[in-house]
């Protein structure tokens, strides 16, 4: 008999809800942090800095540079609704690289980085003229490594 109550009461245990999960801390949005208007600004002088190596023909330092403003920009763009500014620093950066990645003849690779960046801007809101510009910069970019492929 103390078995049979036993055995009932493990089953109707095993039958019980489960219970309920921990309450999820609310994660900080990486825009009302205090590291992410200067990181944005140390993006936007690395994306000059490296406009004017490559003005000055210092191709190998602009490429440093630029690579350098990578782990930024990925930084950046952790957060769920990124900044303008943050977004515009972000794409400038991937615009150099594919630009290297082109002069450089890794057609593949920069197309990828066009790409990105007519995705970013296709899907961006609200929709400006500027927005409009970068589009088009991309969609020209492609079409320069399509050219390019073709040859």
């Amino acid at each position: 008999m103390r078995r049979v109550a036993l055995v009932l009461i493990a089953l109707l245990a095993a039958c019980a809800p489960a219970p309920p999960p921990p309450p999820a801390k609310a994660v900080a949005d990486p825009v009302t942090e205090p590291w992410y208007a200067p990181v944005t600004a140390e993006l936007v002088a690395l994306n000059r800095e490296a406009e004017s190596l490559l003005r000055a023909g210092k191709a190998d330092d602009a490429a440093a540079t630029i690579t350098r403003g990578q782990a930024l920009a990925a930084r950046l763009l952790t957060a769920p609704s990124p900044t303008l500014q943050a977004m515009e620093a972000a794409s400038d950066n991937e615009d150099q690289y594919a630009g290297m990645l082109l002069g450089n003849k890794n057609l593949g690779w920069a197309r990828l980085s066009y790409q990105k960046n007519l995705s970013r801007w296709k899907n961006w809101r609200p929709q400006s003229d500027e927005t409009a510009r970068r589009i088009k910069q991309a969609q020209a970019g492609i079409a320069e490594c399509d050219r390019r492929i073709g040859q």
